[in-house]
């Protein structure tokens, strides 16, 4: 059996938005800013898309950016707002432990600059407290920047209190809800946020294109120069088949939400209850306050990535928490922060499921991954020591 089970990383594309990128290349091949009856087609399809996602996240239509995915959104957002801060005095950042790389790696560079940044801890479940955003915000702060979900454990964040607060203080307030828009509802009224990044591929569009939204009256700054397309916010003639085959992507998956969150959730519950039977093994982040889709563990006295390759000779795609994978020996930093020491944070194992995913295939799951675990700790040293008490169990 084969199961694709890392839809975090990336969705199989709709056929709905596969038949819309083509649909559109064909079609809609002028460009939107020529004058031409082409160029005007091509503008008007443009057009249809800005309008049908604003109106799926509770936005205007000229409050949306159309961008090359949630990285690029991440990072015009984020450095947007510090620099307009820089211009008052105020160079000071909040965010999280747990925030997704594009904004790290973006405040990295800020403190590089100047900036001070503070990184909010969060709980063994994986969720941070409003309250410690609340105590951080002071006169100095440009900006405060937390996840609507993470990535690697799935816990979703409280974005709409602590997009309240920064309202009432009048911080600029960016979400990366990247994880987020088409798998749970998102409306940037509701969250009370300024900035909001998001990606095609995490919903069955393609790779290379998102969005992001930008309230009315926030500051914006250029990324990218040279021309005057989206309002000269974000210069490059636009994707116009890959954001078509967005909107029908984000369309589709929107359409009825409840029902999928539903039917995924259900998987994901009985997922985890089986492979919690493992013993020595730890469920990562909250088990409720979590995306219907994420199963997060860490298996005590074995690797990750010996783990996935095993898992894939089986016909399993899944990843692990640990950056090894990406050519690091440090352990993921969001299963450092929610409390995991090095040892048990290398052998984690993320499942994101989709609505594609079948009860046959949470049943091949439950079996071959214990099975996996098993071997691997009948060759691993540090599983034998653990085993005649040489080392004491963690988990």
């Amino acid at each position: 059996m084969y199961v694709y089970a890392d839809n975090a990383a990336t969705t199989r594309m709709r056929p709905a938005a596969l038949k819309k990128f083509e649909e559109t290349a064909e079609r809609f091949y002028g460009n939107p800013s020529s004058l031409h009856s082409a160029g005007q087609r091509a503008q008007e399809e443009l057009t249809r898309c800005r309008e049908a996602v604003a109106r799926i996240l509770g936005a205007q239509p000229r409050e949306i950016l159309f961008t090359s995915g949630g990285s690029e959104s991440d990072n015009q957002a984020i450095l947007s707002a510090a620099y307009f801060g820089a211009k008052k005095g105020k160079r000071k950042i909040v965010s999280t432990a747990i925030e997704h790389h594009a904004v790290l790696h973006t405040l990295k560079k800020l403190e590089k600059e100047g900036f001070e940044v503070v990184l909010l801890p969060v709980g063994t479940d994986g969720i941070v407290r409003a309250e410690d955003a609340e105590r951080e915000i002071d006169e100095k702060t440009c900006l405060v920047s937390v996840m609507l979900a993470n990535n690697e454990i799935g816990t979703l964040q409280p974005v709409a209190e602590i997009g309240k607060i920064c309202r009432a203080r009048k911080v600029p307030f960016h979400t990366d809800a990247v994880q987020a828009v088409g798998h749970m509802p998102v409306d940037v009224n509701d969250l009370k946020c300024d900035y909001l990044a998001l990606s095609a591929h995490k919903f069955g569009g393609p790779r290379g294109v998102g969005a992001l939204y930008v309230r009315t009256g926030a500051p914006i700054a250029n990324l990218i120069e040279g021309g005057a397309q989206e309002r000269g916010k974000r210069a490059g003639t636009e994707n116009l088949p890959g954001i078509a085959a967005m909107t029908a992507a984000l369309e589709e998956a929107t359409a009825d939400l409840p029902a999928y969150m539903k039917k995924v959730s259900a998987l994901r519950d009985r997922l985890i209850a089986n492979l919690s039977k493992i013993p020595h093994c730890a469920l990562n982040g909250d088990p409720e306050k979590r995306l219907c889709g994420n199963v997060s563990f860490c298996f005590e006295g074995i690797e990750g990535e010996s783990l996935l390759l095993l898992l894939d000779e089986k016909g399993i795609c899944a990843s692990s928490g640990s950056a090894c994978t990406s050519g690091s020996l440090d352990p993921s930093h969001v299963l450092l922060a929610i409390g995991r020491v090095h040892d048990v944070a290398h052998g984690s194992l993320r499942l994101t499921l989709s609505e594609d995913t079948t009860e046959a295939e949470i049943d091949y799951l439950s079996e071959e991954i214990p099975k996996v675990v098993e071997y691997l700790r009948n060759m691993s040293p540090v599983w034998r020591d653990l085993k005649e008490g040489r080392r004491s169990y963690i988990l």
